[in-house]
């Protein structure tokens, strides 16, 4: 997917339930979910399983210290709202190396 639809974001929305539940039960915080959109390589794939009442989307990339993460997440108002936030998985793990 093109990630040209990034650039129309300025910004992330947290909320106090966002900002706790992927911290209490991934341990990813929401810090390292931000880094990840600053960073190369950086997949991005619309989500249309999950995209019944809006878009969503996921993005498998790395952190500063080069935390594979895969964050699913919807845009709202041009802010970036993360859902999800987890390690990636083997299989992700290798599709994201072979970029």
């Amino acid at each position: 997917m093109d990630k040209t639809l990034l650039n129309t974001c300025i910004g992330f929305d947290w909320d106090k339930g966002n900002l706790i539940k992927n911290l209490e039960k991934h341990n990813v915080s929401h810090w390292e979910c931000e880094q990840i959109f600053f960073n190369d390589p950086l997949l991005l794939y619309e989500d249309y399983k999950h995209s019944t009442t809006e878009k969503r989307l996921y993005v498998l990339g790395k952190t500063d210290f080069n935390r594979r993460l895969f964050i699913a997440f919807t845009i709202r108002k041009n802010l970036i709202r993360v859902i999800s936030a987890r390690d990636m998985n083997k299989h992700e793990r290798r599709i994201y190396e072979q970029t």
